[in-house]
């Protein structure tokens, strides 16, 4: 199977493009609209409407196969990519990515995958969310020519088992974190509420103020939440409280602790406790946060994020043990084969693997990775795209639906076919 051509076209994305340094350094929010002046290259405002770049490879079976490029909310820090504009990059990829792929063959996606993952311009590989975009599209039309989901592509090539059962879903609050966690409630979300805890402002110079949205919480879902409805509290605090106890790990056990005994009966997640400001420091971090954690009994979850943007940042965190749970910020990683190995490598090392993407994803983007979190049985996944909460999450939970439908259709009709030849 060949590509025939190449079709870019601008899109939206399902959220925004957020300046996260302006935002740590005290940019204020009216509305929706947050001020300030942005101060990460890339930024025309600290926030700016999300945008994405659709990839459709017209195959010469006739079919046309899908991808999205796009890139997270908070692009441009931590060692990430930078903001993925449409006017900057179709370009580019007219230029530099059409003349590659038009005419190319595609055997299996591993091959193709990798094989485009590794091109270089100028010296230097494609923007990730390009990376991310192609190789979606590259999955997608082996999952066409063989007629089957992409799930079972990734399952056959990498030699996994397809998960039997959904996959726990993350839902992200945005700062609606209370109207929000009501609908999370009444949805059931396996995971909830993420809060977007990204200031000082909004943990409290002590942490109060997201122990008391915690209590809150906890109440919400006692009160309104059926009986046998036991989410993970997962929070997301974005390095905060590592800068409001100046990164003392004893300090932060302490807090984090303190908080599990709020969040009991349900089991606490925290994402990205510490930065540093580099990879190493906040890995060296975490590592003695865990010592620490282990020290006082505590069984909160301790997930990485940021500074974790690579497959050898995953496997470096992975290695060193420096998180109970990882999140594979997708988009991030570039070509969607370094993902699923981050999943694989995760797991084989006795970490939990959190598959997520971003809110500024799409409907496609978001499928492909639903896909890969049931090949891989990853541990988690995020709610996306936007964070509304329904949308989102019907997206997610109608794909692991219908891939698990599939696949017990197909074994079904399997069996009919060995007792019909019996």
């Amino acid at each position: 199977m060949r590509i025939n051509k190449l079709i870019v076209a601008p899109g939206l994305g399902g959220y925004y493009f957020d300046d996260l340094a302006a935002i740590k350094a005290g940019a204020k929010s009216d509305g929706y609209f947050i001020l300030g002046t942005p101060v990460t290259e890339g930024h025309k405002k600290v926030r700016n409407s999300g945008e994405t770049i659709s990839i459709m490879l017209a195959l010469d079976t006739g079919d046309v196969a899908l991808g999205s490029c796009v890139a997270i909310q908070y692009s441009g820090v931590v060692g990430r990519d930078p903001i993925l504009l449409a006017e900057r990059y179709i370009p580019e990829i007219e230029q530099y990515v059409k003349p590659l792929l038009e005419g190319h063959e595609i055997t299996t996606f591993k091959k193709s995958s990798e094989w485009f993952d590794k091109v270089m311009v100028d010296g230097k590989k494609l923007h990730t969310g390009i990376r991310y975009g192609v190789t979606q599209a590259l999955l997608d039309a082996v999952a066409i020519r063989d007629k089957v989901t992409q799930a079972e592509v990734v399952a056959k090539e990498y030699g996994t088992i397809i998960s039997e059962k959904m996959i726990p879903v993350l839902a992200q609050s945005s700062d609606n974190r209370y109207l929000n966690a009501d609908k999370m409630i009444m949805k059931r979300v396996p995971a909830i509420p993420q809060g977007l805890f990204n200031h000082v402002d909004k943990v409290g110079p002590k942490g109060e103020k997201l122990a008391e949205y915690l209590q809150w919480l906890i109440k919400r879902i006692k009160d309104f939440g059926d009986a046998d409805y036991f989410p993970i509290i997962d929070l997301d605090v974005y390095g905060i409280p590592g800068k409001i106890f100046d990164h003392d790990v004893h300090k932060m056990a302490e807090y984090f602790s303190g908080l599990e005994k709020i969040a009991y009966p349900y089991p606490l997640v925290i994402e990205c406790p510490s930065d540093t400001g580099d990879r190493d420091g906040t890995m060296n971090n975490m590592i003695e946060l865990l010592k620490a954690l282990k020290a006082l009994g505590s069984k909160v979850c301790i997930t990485a994020d940021d500074w974790c943007n690579t497959l050898e940042d995953c496997k470096c965190f992975a290695d060193n043990h420096a998180a109970h749970m990882i999140q594979i910020k997708a988009p991030d990683l570039g070509g969607i084969h370094n993902s699923i190995e981050a999943v694989m490598y995760c797991k084989s090392k006795g970490v939990k693997a959190f598959l997520g993407g971003t809110c500024n994803g799409t409907d496609i983007s978001t499928r492909v990775t639903v896909n890969m979190a049931m090949a891989t049985s990853a541990d988690m996944i995020y709610n996306k795209p936007g964070m509304g909460v329904d949308e989102g999450y019907m997206i997610v939970y109608n794909e692991m639906q219908r891939v698990l439908a599939i696949l017990r259709a197909k074994k079904y009709w399997d069996k009919k076919k060995v007792s019909a030849a019996r």
